[in-house]
């Protein structure tokens, strides 16, 4: 299932859509398709798995703390393919990773990559648009969607231009900064959601750790919530991690669906 099938279904049933994130390797390569299906079965929608880069500049420690585990036990692009492709999910599966590995491996040969493993759309936190145009291209041929995120500093002009290039789901940043779980809804989550008009389905990702905050993010208009830092802060912590990881992917999507309906 592709992404926009996803949140075709999602809509048919009234749902708001929840969009983990975890970081491929860590702590382990073999521990993280568990990983997986325990936020599958939590009620995740769509899971977002990183490919660690050494720099991963739009992160916050908790995520760059990930990467650094995940790099130290091996996972490299090589790895990670072979990782997503043994992932047996019925949902779809994104890549998020940053352009120095994607320019390295060669622009068409990691969107084949992506596809051959079963992945349905990169983002690229720091790929501008405005020099996406190969890997957009690529992305067209081969069927697989190039996320960008919009910030709340993000001008109409360039909103607009995302827009028109960008497909699947348009990554909403709830805030400055970098990413890490927050206690509280920020005003400019929604301003920007009444900035950013479209068709294409809205989510927002950076600070959301809990079903009230999920909950507040779909009443104001967004079609999904992304969530990260609360979920690799599980893993960090080493226990109880399968069972934690559902649990907390049952209260989001709790929250998103009650404020869906």
């Amino acid at each position: 299932m592709n992404i926009e099938d996803k949140f075709e279904e999602l809509k048919s049933r009234d749902e708001g859509a929840l969009i983990a994130y975890l970081c491929a390797g860590d702590p382990t390569p073999d521990s993280t398709s568990d990983f997986v299906q325990a936020l599958v079965s939590g009620g995740a929608d769509i899971v977002e798995l990183g490919l660690p880069f050494s720099d991963p500049v739009a992160d916050g420690p908790t995520i760059q703390a990930a990467s650094e585990r995940a790099l130290s036990a091996g996972m490299n692009p090589d790895m990670y393919f072979e990782l997503v492709a043994s992932i047996n999910v019925d949902v779809p599966l994104v890549c998020m990773t940053y352009y120095n590995l994607i320019f390295k491996r060669g622009i068409k040969k990691f969107v084949c990559d992506c596809v051959k493993s079963g992945i349905s759309g990169i983002i690229v936190p720091d790929l501008p648009v405005e020099e996406s145009e190969h890997l957009a291209t690529s992305c067209r041929e081969y069927g697989i969607d190039l996320i960008f995120l919009i910030a709340p500093t993000t001008t109409e002009e360039r909103i607009e231009r995302i827009l028109q290039h960008g497909s699947g789901f348009v990554y909403l940043v709830s805030r400055l900064g970098v990413t890490g779980t927050r206690s509280d809804v920020s005003q400019t989550t929604t301003e920007l959601l009444s900035r950013v008009k479209t068709r294409i389905p809205k989510a927002v990702g950076f600070g959301i750790s809990n079903g009230n905050q999920a909950f507040e993010i779909i009443k104001e208009g967004a079609d999904g919530v992304i969530v990260g830092s609360a979920f690799v802060d599980i893993i960090a912590s080493g226990k109880d991690i399968t069972s934690k990881l559902e649990t907390l992917a049952r209260e989001l999507k709790d929250g998103v669906n009650s404020a869906a309906l």
